[in-house]
């Protein structure tokens, strides 16, 4: 979508966020950058992770709530052999077993079971709420956390090239780990700290994450992305943010539904197209859970969102 440099788009931004920026910090810079309040995003990452990034500005903020649902992918590197009170780099060390001469074998044994529908404990410094609270909020002051299972379904954990034994040190003595790298897709609310931490447990040694990447959401990759600084050299520069318009985000994220004028008339004031029959079964068929994009007349602008919920087309949002 081209703007002026200047103007306030309304779209959805791909960053590449950075390590050590919390989501909320890249939020607060993009207002900034694209001179409106009005910037949210889809799925937290951890100030560790770096990675996809999906932001709404103005009107696409009502997009979020599905691209948050997407499937994800991400890159990690798990270290076996010690384990974290974060299942992350940034915690506390609890344990330290170490880890050497890892057995490929066994280590598919463990990760088999990870793969498909599972059920996860989330990690203790999730953003999960527990009784109103954020479970990292209470963990932090101590309070012990018991946060339920969730189903969550993984469709892919690989081992990515030969694992690395390692030699650091620990208190002042050498321990010898083992650091694999990882390739993840799986559902949103998917906890890759988790991973490691299960992985770990199984084989004995304790795990945590040391790196993590996220390379999509849903359809949008890391090719759509460009990092924060990038995106100041361009506003800087006098060009606009590379925003994804409206319309083309919708079309991408969910299937089409055409309608004619007396149809647009009466959607723009909230009424649904109706569909009966083989066309609502196909529309359904298309679209499962998800929205629908409303298309104009004209083929191409995106009217809103609609959904099909028993058995008759309902209205979603109007754009």
């Amino acid at each position: 979508m081209a703007t002026d440099a200047g103007a306030s788009p309304s779209g959805l931004l791909v960053v590449d966020k950075d390590q050590g920026m919390t989501s909320h910090d890249v939020v607060a810079r993009v207002r900034r950058l694209a001179h409106t309040r009005k910037v949210g995003h889809a799925g937290t990452l951890d100030p560790m992770a770096t990675g996809v990034l999906v932001l709404g500005i103005n009107r696409a903020t009502r997009l979020l709530t599905w691209v948050t649902g997407h499937s994800k992918a991400y890159e990690a590197t798990m270290r076996l052999g010690v384990s974290t009170n974060t299942d992350d780099a940034e915690g506390e060390v609890v344990d330290d077993p170490g880890c050497a001469d890892l057995d490929d074998d066994r280590l598919e044994q463990v990760m088999a079971p990870l793969r498909g529908d599972i059920e996860q404990v989330p990690s203790s410094v999730s953003a999960i709420k527990i009784d109103g609270r954020r479970a990292y909020a209470l963990a932090r002051e101590g309070v012990d956390v018991d946060i339920p299972a969730r189903a969550v379904h993984i469709g892919r954990l690989d081992v990515v090239g030969v694992p690395r034994e390692e030699l650091i040190g620990r208190e002042g003595r050498p321990l010898r780990v083992t650091d694999v790298d990882i390739r993840v897709e799986c559902s949103s609310g998917t906890y890759v700290r988790a991973l490691a931490r299960d992985i770990g447990a199984a084989l004995g040694v304790g795990g945590h994450l040391t790196r993590l990447r996220r390379t999509e959401v849903g359809s949008f990759t890391l090719s759509d992305a460009e990092t924060l600084p990038e995106l100041t050299t361009r506003v800087e520069g006098g060009a606009a943010l590379p925003v994804i318009d409206l319309g083309v985000a919708a079309r991408a994220m969910f299937p089409d539904l055409p309608i004619d004028e007396d149809e647009a008339a009466r959607f723009a004031h909230g009424q649904a197209p109706r569909r009966t029959g083989p066309a609502l079964e196909e529309l359904h068929a298309a679209a499962g859970e998800d929205p629908l994009a409303v298309l104009a007349p004209d083929g191409v602008t995106v009217l809103g969102l609609a959904r099909i919920e028993d058995g008759r087309v309902r209205t979603v949002l109007v754009f």
